[in-house]
């Protein structure tokens, strides 16, 4: 079932918006309805004309407390990025308890000098994600973002410098269970919930 949020004085459905959100994704790529592909692609349009920018992500920035330059990149639960395998006890844990997720809210890695366990970040082109991991290259500005697949990696991130809105400042710890709420909280192409940005 395909739900439909009002953007930019047009409705197009949650698949749209998410892929306005999470990257703006051409239309092409997607495996979607063509009626979704085409709403896709007039919205990339009316967006990149600097017509209107959609209502969501305006609200999103709304929200940010600041806004940070950083290199993001990507990494996986395997070998490739943690050294472990599965089968390991800690394969898919990330440095914070929880587990890796891609998801409306997705674990990433930070310096945490930077970016505290459980700051809440929405980054361009990938959507909302919260620090819950770190990693021996990423120091300083630079994030690691979760996938699900080496070849979610490449095919759909790379390597990025990006603006990222901080929409809460982590104190050092993320349960869960918080983590479970917040994806559970947060519909695709709409903005973090504030009971959220306040816990």
């Amino acid at each position: 079932m395909v739900t439909s949020f009002f953007t930019c004085t047009k409705t197009i459905s949650s698949l749209a918006i998410a892929a306005l959100l999470t990257g703006g994704a051409e239309a092409s790529s997607l495996a979607a309805a063509p009626a979704a592909k085409h709403e896709i692609h007039e919205a990339l349009k009316e967006s990149k004309d600097g017509k209107k920018a959609p209502a969501a992500v305006e609200a999103i920035a709304e929200q940010a407390i600041s806004t940070v330059q950083v290199v993001a990149t990507g990494y996986t639960a395997g070998y490739e990025s943690t050294g472990k395998r599965p089968g390991h006890p800690q394969y898919g844990i990330t440095y914070s308890g929880v587990k890796v997720r891609r998801g409306q809210v997705s674990t990433v890695a930070a310096d945490t000098k930077l970016f505290p366990i459980g700051t809440l970040l929405y980054i361009p082109g990938y959507g909302y994600g919260v620090v819950a991991d770190t990693g021996s290259a990423i120091k300083g500005n630079r994030l690691d973002l979760y996938f699900e697949t080496i070849k979610d990696v490449y095919k759909q991130w790379g390597k990025r410098t990006v603006d990222v809105h901080v929409l809460r400042k982590g104190n050092g710890k993320l349960s869960q269970s918080w983590l479970n709420q917040i994806n559970r909280a947060v519909e695709a192409g709409k903005p973090i919930p504030q009971t959220y940005l306040e816990s």
